[in-house]
């Protein structure tokens, strides 16, 4: 990016980038599995906790660039199914929202190797769900310029036919004189015959 940090990975769309970063610090949650007790297990929790929530605020801050060409949200690999069900799945409330939901008011969405594939599917799917919506308005927007313009051409339609009513209508009324001024004339005709006779 301009600033000069690099993700480890990214997707590219044709409508911009999806940043994927894979360093996950993984040394307090190692902590938290070799802990003896209770008390030593909720202090490792809370360093962990705290590991992963400032690497959600680094992948925010870091590689959500929309003006850059990202999308605006980026993708968080947990390398190992364990860490990702402490993350995801048993995610207690510690020091404030829950790991999953701070991650996801950051826009940062958590995956692991299981989840990876289906994540970019849903991706994908969304992507492609918002281009067959743009599709559909774009046609929508067509099809009022169209309704507007089989309107104008009813409107002409139904001029020519009151010009075509009217041509008839003319016609009939001049064909009526026409055959009245032959009927006169033949009159005429007639009485003029009879009286040179």
């Amino acid at each position: 990016f301009s600033a000069g940090q690099r993700v480890d990975a990214v997707i590219k769309l044709a409508t911009g980038i999806v940043p994927v970063d894979a360093k996950f610090p993984l040394e307090n949650f190692r902590r938290l599995l070799d802990a003896d007790n209770d008390e030593d297990r909720a202090r490792q929790r809370r360093a962990f906790v705290a590991d992963v929530r400032r690497h959600i605020d680094a992948i925010a801050d870091r590689y959500i660039l929309p003006d850059e060409g990202t999308l605006d949200f980026a993708l968080m690999y947990i390398p190992a199914e364990n860490v990702y069900y402490e993350i995801v799945v048993k995610d207690e409330v510690t020091d404030g929202a829950a790991i999953a939901d701070y991650a996801l008011q950051r826009r940062v969405i958590p995956v692991s190797p299981g989840s990876f594939y289906a994540y970019l599917q849903a991706i994908v799917m969304g992507l492609r769900g918002m281009r067959i919506e743009h599709r559909a308005r774009e046609i929508m927007e067509q099809l009022g310029g169209l309704r507007g313009e089989l309107g104008r051409l009813r409107d002409g339609y139904r001029l020519v036919g009151r010009h075509l009513t009217n041509a008839v209508g003319s016609a009939a009324t001049a064909e009526r004189r026409l055959d009245r001024l032959e009927s006169t004339f033949a009159a005429l005709a007639g009485d003029e015959e009879s009286h040179l006779d």
